[in-house]
């Protein structure tokens, strides 16, 4: 018997007996994946102990300067390059790629949570998966956590991603001085009942307070 193993499963498992959800983070641009560990764990541990969180670097290093230098020691990595208008990609489907190679590998994964550059990912890879484009060989995406999220704007991304409302329970982090909170309000329109979770801070995973915490757990327990 591997009692290692059995113990990182029991880990995982509630008082309850229900299994904790197993979720895929994606980080944001030109940081890491340790750095979005950092950031969730601003959220209360009786919070953060709910999910099973997997943390993923991206594929690419930083092709230049991260926002977060100032803050957060490098390594740092991006999951693909664009253009200034955000309408044309540079190793997207090497992106994909290596988003379910890991889950084949590492999985299986219940849902994203995801922040900035792997929010717009996150958001769009149920739409993507339905469509049979990408994630061909893990299981089809339960949830996904949206922390500061947008659409794709490359016309063919776009197209495959949200000409069909996608069907996945998703809850979206909106702050009111984020700069992409209008695209995130877009992007709510994409998702059959979207939940929502508003904050008062900008481009940032918030702090959350007893109501927004609630909202969290609300929408984990109808998963």
């Amino acid at each position: 018997m591997d009692v290692g193993r059995q113990e990182e499963e029991e880990v995982v498992v509630e008082k309850k007996g229900k299994k904790k959800p197993r979720v895929l983070c994606l980080h944001g641009f030109r940081t890491s994946g340790a750095i979005m560990n950092k950031q969730i764990h601003k959220w209360p541990d009786s919070l953060v102990d709910k999910f099973d969180l997997v943390f993923l670097d991206a594929p690419f290093p930083a092709e230049g300067k991260s926002d977060v230098e100032h803050i957060f020691p490098p390594p740092y990595y991006e999951w693909f390059q664009f253009n200034e208008k955000f309408t044309e990609y540079r190793n997207f489907d090497e992106c994909l790629a290596y988003i379910e190679d890991f889950m084949v590998e590492n999985g299986p994964f219940d849902g994203f949570m995801g922040f900035s550059q792997g929010a717009i990912l996150s958001a769009a890879l149920p739409g993507l998966q339905a469509k049979g484009y990408c994630l061909k060989k893990v299981p089809k995406i339960q949830f996904v956590v949206i922390i500061s999220g947008a659409k794709f704007a490359k016309a063919d991304v776009a197209e495959l991603a949200y000409s069909t409302k996608i069907d996945c329970p998703s809850i979206h982090f909106l702050g009111e001085t984020d700069f992409l909170r209008p695209h995130g309000e877009v992007l709510l329109e994409c998702y059959e009942n979207p939940k929502i979770i508003r904050h008062p801070v900008g481009h940032t995973v918030p702090r959350l307070d007893e109501k927004a915490q609630k909202v969290l757990l609300d929408f984990m327990e109808s998963v």
